[in-house]
């Protein structure tokens, strides 16, 4: 849908649907979440929904795809665009737990979407791979500043690091989940910086 021909309560209302289907998304996944659930959720009509959504549920999931990628990357601003020094990379690490654990959030929406979108909707799969490779990539500039700085080897594999660091942080977020404790988030992703640490020059 257009939102330019939305008038301000209209995106209002469209955005607090697509809020609404993300937690919904994240309790009970794509497969458990209807319009009808939404629609009860939103206390909205079906006709509001086909307005906002005119092309039901598909184009309701991948809008709250889209919102939950910009949420998680503007969650590790300005950190991210930074993780220069080793200050930052802290920095960042603090950030990241704060965003998923504080808000009770013990998982990952855009993990959580990316392992059922494949069987679901390509087009849903295709805009999550896209967010995760901007995700990866942002984190390999990082490690390719610490280089250029001298505080990392040069040798170090900037995308392989990204990628461990990545796959730390939606691990620990499945073991995060049952204990209800960000410990074991927080133990995944020291382990995946200790690649970057034992690249570390004595500069």
């Amino acid at each position: 849908m257009d939102s330019s021909k939305i008038t301000e309560r209209g995106r209002l209302t469209r955005q607090r649907i697509i809020e609404a289907t993300g937690e919904q998304i994240l309790a009970s996944g794509i497969g458990g979440t209807t319009l009808d659930t939404v629609r009860a959720a939103t206390l909205t009509s079906k006709s509001q929904l086909f307005h906002y959504f005119p092309g039901g549920k598909a184009e309701l999931v991948r809008e709250v795809a889209a919102w939950e990628g910009r949420q998680l990357l503007e969650a590790q601003e300005p950190e991210i665009h930074d993780l220069g020094s080793w200050e930052s990379w802290e920095r960042w690490r603090r950030m990241l737990v704060e965003y998923y654990i504080a808000r009770g959030r013990w998982a990952c929406p855009i993990g959580s979407l990316a392992t059922q979108a494949a069987t679901t909707d390509s087009e849903l799969a295709s805009a999550i791979a896209t967010t995760m490779r901007d995700w990866r990539e942002q984190l390999a500039d990082g490690v390719r500043r610490m280089k250029a700085a001298g505080s990392v080897d040069s040798s170090a594999d900037s995308q392989r690091i990204a990628t461990v660091i990545l796959a730390a942080i939606q691990g620990g977020l499945v073991l995060s989940q049952p204990e209800r404790s960000a410990w074991p988030l927080e133990a995944a992703l020291d382990n995946a910086l200790a690649p970057l640490h034992h690249v570390a020059t004595t500069r």
